[in-house]
């Protein structure tokens, strides 16, 4: 079986000028440091621009959304003769039908084309609507599991790591379909994120669990279709605190029978400072990780929550 935490060769797909590309309008770029030097390191990146694809050039007239939010037009702003809402969707549909390899993306916010979500939608009598651009209305309908975020949102610690939980979670759901889908391979997937699952919610963790008990009696590829969709959404639900130390007592619980009394007295005393928000996530994880290196557990040393791959690691929860 292929090792489902292989994450060589990741693929992101993100906006041209979040890279350094001179692609803006105005023939700037918006080069985001922390993309190129720190992700950078990690994934292969792959930059597409709508907006020069279709022609429109460096530098080019200024252009918005406009219309009904659901459904609008991408025009001129001073130019109302130039529509390139037609150019931009067919663009889309040959562009995504490339991308299959991508396992996120990261999208250039307030973009008429490239904005994920929250984009200025200008209608009659100068009322001002929100919705995405449309490059990234067709990329999230095609791809509606790949993990998506804006440049911008990702200067928070919190949503950046939700973001990079998705992302290689869901390469290892790309992993598992490579090496074969089957009713053990899925079964396994379910096992080794339970505890993850767990920190965003138990609700949808319990759901899952119910799906993976019946997967004898449902056909393999709707099942799996419906744990997938079910389970990026799970994850994308914010893992709180709260959630986190419900996980953080449990992994405790494999432990009561080895450690000694001043060991379990010291692993509360993290825990409960971690939940106090005195310290980071990362702290009560690693000194877990030291007692079952010590009190190995194999349902524990499966748990990708706790054992994540080194790149991983790294990228979350502080380690950078």
């Amino acid at each position: 079986m292929m090792d489902l935490n292989d994450v060589r060769h990741l693929k992101l797909g993100i906006s041209s000028c979040l890279l350094g590309e001179a692609v803006r309008f105005d023939g700037n770029h918006k080069l985001d440091a922390y993309i190129v030097g720190t992700l950078g390191r990690f994934f292969e990146f792959v930059p597409i621009c709508p907006e020069i694809a279709v022609g429109l050039g460096v530098p080019r007239p200024a252009i918005r959304l406009e219309g009904n939010p659901e459904h609008p037009r991408l025009v001129g702003v001073h130019d109302k003769n130039l529509d390139a809402t037609d150019a931009i969707e067919a663009f889309s549909t040959r562009q995504l039908q490339t991308l299959n390899e991508i396992s996120g993306y990261i999208l250039k916010s307030k973009s008429p084309s490239c904005g994920m979500e929250r984009v200025k939608v200008y209608g009659e009598n100068s009322q001002v609507g929100h919705g995405s651009g449309l490059f990234a209305r067709a990329l999230m309908t095609a791809y509606p599991l790949i993990p998506v975020e804006e440049e911008g949102r990702l200067g928070d610690p919190n949503l950046r790591d939700n973001f990079l939980e998705r992302l290689f979670a869901y390469r290892r759901w790309q992993n598992l379909e490579a090496s074969g889908l089957t009713r053990p391979a899925l079964i396994h997937f379910h096992t080794i994120h339970k505890l993850s699952l767990m920190a965003h919610g138990l609700e949808a963790y319990r759901r899952l669990g119910r799906m993976i008990a019946a997967a004898g009696k449902r056909p393999l590829r709707p099942l799996a279709g419906e744990y997938m969709e079910t389970f990026m959404r799970a994850l994308k639900h914010p893992a709180t605190i709260k959630l986190q130390t419900n996980v953080l007592y449990h992994l405790m619980g494999y432990l009561k029978d080895s450690l000694q009394q001043e060991d379990k007295a010291e692993l509360l005393e993290v825990i409960g400072a971690y939940r106090q928000e005195r310290i980071p996530l990362v702290v009560p994880i690693i000194l877990l990780k030291h007692h079952f290196r010590h009190h190995p557990h194999l349902y524990i040393a499966e748990q990708v929550y706790l054992n994540p791959p080194p790149e991983e690691m790294l990228l979350r929860r502080g380690g950078l």
